[in-house]
């Protein structure tokens, strides 16, 4: 498709998809487009400007530009007011949610990684301690592609096992790993997930103490898991990784056993797991150890404890580089919205921005940001 000023418009780009995003205003009085405004706040972001102040500054000082490359006929840009009510009051955040995963589903690659990170974020910015605890979203990440393929809205942290039923009908898990924390590990979404075609790999802790306790005795050589009987031979297998970083070199080791699949009866059980981490600070010499349990539907075959241990370390890009990102580098927490629309739509433009970034080749995203503040072009043709 070609734009009023020969601008060529990718039928399957973002901005294409934009362009059908229903509109709440009336026609009457309405002098930008939503695309419009959308594409002003997309832009913006991806040349480093977080907050709907900065944005609409951003956006005013290359208003021509802008007018220029799509078409309009009015060179003034809207204000910050503009912005926000579009994301509190504007914008339906399904709808956008809809519309970043059917983009996500036809762009390029996307999906294409195994694992798929699930894991809760509190917007503190929606915190109102007199109102509410604050918004949470519950997403499901490809750390692989740095995209976020749904992303789902509750109203607190406890509500993650409820929502996630709903989060996964809406992704394609054929053939795909889901990784989860403690508190996803449940009977109803293993069966989901292995109905589906997928595979899941949980921790368990607390909140299933029997099978916690299961897991703890079949690891721990002392127990007699029978009276008056010794332990069984065991199939323990087992891998070893050392990591040097951030003035601490941890030593992980994953330790599989399949012999428990019947005795748990849990859904499309094929291993269990023992998780031990081994920390010392390089400064100080100081150690700490940290035990974790864990099973998945992952055979033997399928999964090697090194590729358990891989796995399980991939899982915890969500936090660093998606929830971390959008926090420090997008400034997420520290955009204040009393409407929990406007915090939600506003996480949702965090999530394409960083996708998009993850689609250049950038090795940091402020770096990323500041090559597109001086050249606002190429972060159009992302766009478009």
């Amino acid at each position: 498709m070609e734009s009023n000023t020969g601008q060529v418009i990718n039928l399957g780009s973002l901005y294409h998809r934009l362009e059908g995003l229903r509109d709440k205003r009336k026609a009457k009085g309405k002098r930008y487009s939503l695309a419009t405004i959308l594409v002003g706040m997309f832009l913006a972001k991806l040349c480093g400007e977080d907050k709907p102040s900065g944005i609409a500054e951003w956006v005013a000082y290359r208003g021509i530009w802008i007018a220029q490359v799509l078409g309009l006929k009015r060179k003034s840009m809207p204000s910050h007011h503009t912005y926000r009510r579009t994301l509190a009051d504007i914008v339906d955040a399904k709808e956008f949610e809809a519309l970043a995963r059917e983009h996500h589903r036809h762009c390029g690659e996307a999906g294409y990684q195994v694992v798929i990170s699930m894991d809760g974020k509190i917007l503190r910015g929606t915190i109102d301690l007199d109102v509410s605890d604050g918004l949470c979203l519950l997403a499901l990440y490809l750390p692989g592609e740095g995209i976020t393929l749904a992303q789902i809205a509750i109203e607190s942290k406890q509500s993650e096992v409820s929502a996630a039923p709903t989060l996964l009908s809406w992704v394609d898990l054929r053939n795909k790993v889901v990784i989860g924390d403690a508190l996803h590990t449940q009977r109803q979404i293993s069966i989901q997930i292995g109905k589906a075609g997928g595979n899941y790999v949980w921790t368990v802790k607390g909140n299933q103490p029997q099978l916690l306790q299961d897991l703890q005795d079949w690891f721990d050589p002392t127990v007699q898991l029978l009276p008056g009987m010794g332990c069984p031979p065991k199939d323990f297998r087992s891998a070893t990784v050392t990591n040097k970083g951030h003035g601490r070199i941890e030593v992980r080791t994953l330790t599989t056993s399949s012999q428990l699949n019947d005795f748990l009866d849990w859904p499309f059980l094929q291993q269990v797991f023992q998780l031990e981490r081994i920390i010392t600070i390089s400064k100080t010499g100081k150690t700490r150890c940290e035990t974790l349990y864990g099973l998945t539907s992952l055979s033997a075959e399928q999964a090697s404890p090194s590729q358990l241990l891989h796995m399980l370390r991939s899982y915890w890009h969500i936090e660093n580089s998606l929830h971390y990102p959008r926090d420090v580098t997008l400034h997420e927490d520290q955009t204040r919205f009393k409407k929990h629309s406007a915090g939600h739509n506003m996480a949702i433009l965090n999530n394409l921005v960083l996708a998009l970034i993850a689609t250049s080749d950038f090795p940091f995203i402020p770096s990323a940001r500041r090559f597109f503040a001086a050249h606002p072009d190429k972060a159009l043709a992302l766009l478009l």
